[in-house]
């Protein structure tokens, strides 16, 4: 090896080891304290609740398969489609797919995908991890799955870019067939373009920039010298809370089993997105923005921003919760997901039939 190339290798691990030490201090939050110390809550929760729910497969414009599951009726006046975020897959909506499938019954189809590179999908071309390319993805599900009645789309994290990227890309479908959006944790532009970058109280974002000029490189010398950047940060600032050991072990297990090679590859487009022009296609819209206020990868204010920009929109701010605030408050992002869905269907002024169950 050149000395140029232990000197990138060597920055690299220099760059691990103080995002390790930083996610160490910050994880001890999400490890039961020794003085609290409770039964598991969720010890017998079956995560894999999904994988036992109808399945199929959905090709992308570029022949990328991904793997979509459906709960309900095709037949349903609803749709409700939704699409998780960087380093998870569908099966981080679990608690909302357990909770609203009994709340709503036979009134509303769920669909829950896999995005690219993630989970049970295909893997796609280095290039086309963008969040471009992910809109364009959830406008193929659509065309397959749903290509007639109400949708209303609930994306978290990356999810909620990836929705806002297909505003941009259709918006005729939006206040048409689109009657309701749901934003949780997310920004419509990216990292270095929110103002997070410049907060040098943010070790999370500083991180992950420095993470997208290391790790593609790391990634020719070795797929653990990558993941010791990406995990540690993603572990950090997963909960903002104490959470169950099985929890924390779900959550663990998505980020584990993601493909180093998808971890790096959509890091550049995290950083340099920008959706901003979807803001005025779905202003009018029912919305629901919803972001914890320990989350440090997108920090509240950002979430105050974007519903700022949305004149139909709930502002939920939920105390305490990580990025992953669905699995770690999943009643209130239910309640308020429910709610989302009702205000869609009143404002759809009866052009669809859709009648929620109890």
């Amino acid at each position: 090896m050149t000395p140029r190339g232990r000197r990138g290798v060597l920055g690299g691990a220099g760059v691990a080891t103080a995002v390790g030490a930083f996610a160490g201090v910050r994880a001890v939050r999400t490890k039961p304290e020794p003085s609290r110390r409770r039964r598991d809550r969720h010890a017998d929760e079956d995560f894999g609740l999904l994988d036992s729910d109808r399945g199929s497969l959905v090709v992308a414009d570029d022949g990328v398969t991904l793997a979509i599951r459906e709960v309900g009726p095709a037949t349903a006046p609803l749709t409700v489609v939704f699409v998780h975020g960087y380093c998870l897959r569908m099966d981080s909506w679990h608690f909302q797919r357990k909770h609203l499938q009994r709340r709503w019954g036979d009134s509303v189809r769920m669909v829950f995908y896999d995005q690219r590179g993630h989970g049970r999908s295909g893997t796609p071309s280095a290039e086309s991890c963008t969040i471009g390319q992910l809109g364009r993805d959830l406008h193929a599900v659509l065309r397959a799955v749903a290509p007639t009645g109400p949708v209303v789309l609930v994306g978290h994290s990356m999810g909620g870019m990836t929705v806002l990227s297909m505003a941009r890309q259709v918006p005729e479908l939006f206040g048409t067939r689109v009657i309701g959006v749901g934003l949780l944790a997310t920004a419509a532009a990216g990292l270095n373009k929110t103002g997070l970058s410049r907060n040098l109280d943010n070790p999370v974002i500083d991180a992950f920039r420095l993470a997208v000029r290391t790790a593609p490189g790391l990634v020719q010398f070795g797929r653990g010298a990558a993941r010791a950047i990406i995990a540690p940060i993603m572990r950090a600032a997963s909960f903002g809370t104490v959470v169950s050991p099985s929890l924390h072990g779900f959550s663990d297990r998505m980020l584990n089993e993601t493909s180093v090679t998808t971890i790096v590859n959509f890091l550049k487009s995290l950083e340099l997105h920008d959706e901003s022009a979807a803001l005025p296609v779905i202003a009018d819209l029912p919305a629901l923005v919803l972001c914890g206020d320990a989350d440090m990868v997108i920090p509240f204010a950002q979430s105050e921003a974007l519903a700022g920009a949305l004149t139909n929109s709930e502002l939920v701010r939920v105390v305490s919760a990580g990025h992953l605030v669905q699995l770690e408050f999943p009643i209130r992002c239910t309640d308020a997901i429910d709610r989302l869905v009702t205000r869609a269907i009143e404002a759809g002024d009866n052009e669809w039939e859709v009648g929620i169950g109890g």
